[in-house]
């Protein structure tokens, strides 16, 4: 019987995952063509993805800049739209873009005297600004959320990782579980 419940638990191990994750992909799919008034399956969800790569190529032009500089501004000025566009602005930005905001992950020592450590992201290097010469910012995603918290430690408790920064926060946001394993009790390490 503990066999049996065995097989179950590691059949939910690999089933659950795989069919949430389709659930969602359909979903996503099945919106988009709704919204799209598009009768073939995923076709909308293709529109979509060619409408954004289109997009992108304009907004390198000149003239496509220009108007696009325009729509951000006006987006910027109104209010509460100001609040939604510019934190979804600054996330896809921070994630994806030129300016990634997400490269530098280190580990932080919670005290001085302590050895317990957190990781996170040095977000900006000097907050010189606001009076703190000393000091960085951090940023600590929360695991499976789309959250997390904003650090201002001193710099000398702040230790960069060599490691790939979407390594690291796929490590995170996943608490400690995704990611290269390469610890002992990794299946088919020390002969296993």
């Amino acid at each position: 019987m503990k066999r049996l419940a065995r097989y179950f638990l590691e059949g939910l191990l690999y089933t659950v995952p795989l069919a949430v994750t389709i659930f969602v992909l359909y979903q996503v799919f099945v919106t988009i063509d709704s919204w799209l008034g598009l009768a073939v399956p995923g076709l909308g969800f293709l529109v979509t993805i060619g409408v954004i790569t289109l997009i992108g190529f304009l907004a390198s032009g000149a003239l496509t800049r220009s108007v696009l500089t325009l729509i951000d501004r006006l987006f910027t000025r109104m209010p509460l739209v100001k609040l939604l566009y510019s934190a979804l602005k600054d996330l896809i930005g921070a994630l994806v873009g030129e300016k990634k905001s997400f490269d530098k992950p280190v580990l932080v020592r919670l005290a001085a005297d302590s050895e317990v450590r957190v990781i996170g992201f040095i977000t900006r290097d000097s907050l010189e600004s606001f009076g703190l010469a000393d000091k960085v910012a951090v940023y600590l995603p929360q695991s499976y959320n789309f959250a997390g918290n904003l650090l201002i430690v001193p710099r000398e408790l702040v230790e960069p990782l060599a490691a790939d920064s979407a390594e690291v926060l796929a490590f995170l946001v996943s608490g400690g579980v995704a990611g290269k394993q390469t610890d002992a009790r990794q299946p088919g390490a020390n002969g296993r």
